[in-house]
């Protein structure tokens, strides 16, 4: 498809005698929000460390931009920084301030001049609801303020994709919608997101399609709506049953 992104073939993963994932095949289009969810364990983190090359695959393929990830003639350098990540524990430098943070990767990477990489951070930081602490401490914020460092960092990067994995695990309920809120604005722009979460409100209300692991491969995947009220598949079911008020799924 000429919308696609990105598309995994036969993705396998282990790390000894554990086999993590087993023969992923996905396809994500431009401007889609893709809710992962499973249990723990289930491979959703792997997957997207794979995605990265944070995590080096053992077999299949990973096409991004028309290239093949795993293809070892390729520019992987040039391709990543188009793919960002937001982990769940922030990873700020926490030498830096907010501005540093976010200017750092645009400066070192991109090559861009200070003055450019700073105006894209004031840009991302107002964006995140950051603007009155663009030159704060970053050891000083809040878990859902440094997560939204995080989230303009990896904007500053102009990225045509953005990975998300568990952004909201390491926070207290109560910061976890603001952090929330900023994704559901940047999904609105047509920012091409994957998100990894067990947050099930998120992923019912704003993900174009759910896609649920476990045990290493993809037993589901569809529109969120028929996900939550009428999954296909036993395993499913049992998963969702645990985290959705009406139980009659």
């Amino acid at each position: 498809m000429s919308d696609t992104v990105l598309r995994i073939e036969g993705l396998e993963k282990s790390f000894g005698e554990l086999e993590v994932l087993k023969g992923i095949d996905l396809e994500i289009r431009k401007g889609e929000v893709v809710c992962i969810i499973g249990s723990s364990g289930s491979g959703k983190s792997t997957l997207l460390r794979c995605i990265n090359l944070l995590e080096e695959a053992d077999a299949g393929h990973i096409w991004f931009d028309g290239q093949d990830l795993m293809d070892l003639q390729v520019d992987l350098n040039a391709l990543r920084q188009k793919i960002g990540m937001v982990f769940q524990s922030f990873n700020l430098f926490n030498n830096k301030n907010v501005i540093d943070n976010c200017t750092l990767a645009p400066m070192t990477v991109r090559k861009i001049s200070k003055a450019q990489a700073e105006e894209a951070a004031v840009r991302n930081l107002t964006t995140v609801g950051l603007a009155d602490f663009i030159y704060a401490d970053s050891t000083r914020l809040s878990g859902g303020q440094k997560q939204r460092v995080a989230i303009a960092r990896a904007l500053c990067m102009e990225p045509e994709i953005m990975l998300f994995d568990e952004p909201t695990s390491a926070l207290d309920p109560e910061i976890v919608g603001e952090v929330l809120d900023v994704m559901k604005a940047l999904a609105a722009e047509g920012m091409t997101m994957v998100v990894v979460t067990h947050e099930m409100a998120f992923a019912k209300e704003v993900s174009d399609r759910v896609v649920f692991m476990d045990q290493g491969v993809i037993l589901e995947q569809g529109d969120p709506n028929e996900i939550f009220t009428n999954p296909k598949n036993d395993r499913t079911r049992e998963f969702l049953s645990r985290y959705l008020e009406d139980k009659q799924i």
